[in-house]
């Protein structure tokens, strides 16, 4: 069956929504509200006007209770269900107020109420404070594990990993970006950490956050009705995923489409049409964020020839292949599990999950096969051809 989502996992977050709207708070206003704040002035009566997600080496701050017990004995018990830790700001002491990083306001449109400002910090060097533990139910847990393990029908639960997701980007972009690229003095955050400038008076260089593109492509033979999947050596067993790789300064999406697909497969491709985009904050933290920038691609060869630097294997498969490895009963078990481990996680019964358990899919009798979860693009584009059949191709590509 096909997953639809109302957005992709990252994307749609309710505090972006507001941006623009009268009742949104500027980021300059948010800043010297919470400098006020901070100083001391009405703390009392403002602190439920701002909200403080706290993060630890790139992990947000998350709770996660114990589900309500099952209304019989014969319901199966509900997957514990994990949400964002917030805290006022007197519950993250210490901390200057340059170092906050404001992710927006919600709230306040229509019930006479000033809206909320949401902000970030991360507490990585901040010595002996204890932020969550096993009586609050609260940990720091890595945000591809909270990727996993929330239900993509949950339109809450996809908002607070939008969330996260934002917030992970921002801060280790705060991590990486400390120098000026133009003259090397230390860069120094504005616009309440939305933005940074050079602090050297005769450079004052604007420094924006950086966002990676990639292009993420399923490449189809039309005339086999059949898609190219591939498998990289990191990858858990039995999974397969679309082909991807970064853009090169002085290239089109569609040209990188190509190049990348020749380069990695030995495939030329013709046509590439746009299917959607995906904010990814989860690689390496030299990349804060990446944009997956999604493409259906036809063939116009069909040999296969593997770089191996890049791939360790690249096959094609049938659309009845394709339409096993979608099995929404293995993901669902796999979010399940990843959902009870990140509660014990704030329970301090686990510490720590490595990517690969979270990512795995498991069943009794495991399919030849499987392609990323809902979670990813690479699903969606996968599973909109098996599906839904791939887009016709607009008569001004046709000569490609």
């Amino acid at each position: 069956m096909s997953i639809h989502l109302r957005a992709h996992a990252f994307a749609a977050n309710p505090l972006r929504g507001l941006a623009g709207s009268p009742s949104a708070v500027s980021p300059s206003a948010a800043a010297d509200a919470l400098r006020s704040l901070l100083d001391g002035a009405d703390a009392a009566a403002h602190n439920h006007l701002f909200q403080v997600l706290p993060f630890r080496r790139g992990r947000p701050l998350a709770r996660s209770p114990d589900p309500p017990a099952p209304s019989s004995s014969s319901s199966p018990a509900p997957p514990p269900v994990w949400r964002l830790a917030w805290l006022p700001p007197s519950r993250v002491p210490g901390i200057p107020p340059e170092v906050f990083v404001f992710l927006g306001s919600h709230g306040g449109e229509g019930d006479g109420k000033e809206a909320a400002a949401y902000w970030a910090v991360d507490v990585s060097e901040v010595e002996g404070a204890r932020f969550g533990g096993a009586g609050e139910e609260s940990a720091f847990v890595d945000l591809r594990t909270l990727m996993v393990a929330a239900d993509w029908r949950d339109k809450d639960a996809m908002g607070e990993l939008a969330i996260a997701g934002h917030a992970r980007a921002l801060l280790e972009w705060h991590n990486t970006a400390r120098f000026c690229g133009a003259c090397g003095a230390k860069a120094v955050p504005t616009e309440a950490g939305t933005r940074k400038q050079c602090s050297n008076e005769s450079c004052k260089k604007r420094i924006y956050p950086r966002v990676d593109p990639v292009v993420i492509m399923l490449v189809i033979d039309k005339e086999n009705d059949r898609a190219l999947l591939s498998r990289q050596s990191r990858f858990v067993p039995r999974m397969w995923s679309c082909l991807a790789g970064f853009i090169e300064p002085g290239e089109s999406l569609e040209e990188a489409v190509r190049r990348e697909t020749l380069e990695e497969t030995g495939i030329e491709v013709g046509q590439a049409i746009y299917h959607s985009s995906q904010p990814w904050p989860v690689g390496p933290s030299t990349m804060p964020c990446q944009l997956m920038v999604g493409f259906f691609a036809y063939a116009k060869s069909l040999e296969i020839s593997v770089d191996k630097k890049e791939l360790e294997d690249a096959q094609w498969h049938s659309r009845e292949d394709v339409k096993r490895a979608l099995t929404f009963a293995e993901y669902e078990k796999a979010q399940r599990s990843t959902a009870v481990k990140v509660n014990q996680i704030c329970k301090g019964v686990e510490r720590g999950q490595t990517i690969s358990s979270d990512l795995s899919v498991e069943s009794e009798e495991p399919t030849p096969m499987f392609v990323p979860g809902p979670f990813a693009i690479a699903h969606h584009l996968i599973s909109s051809w098996a599906f839904e059949g791939a887009p016709k191709v607009p008569s001004s590509f046709s000569n490609l």
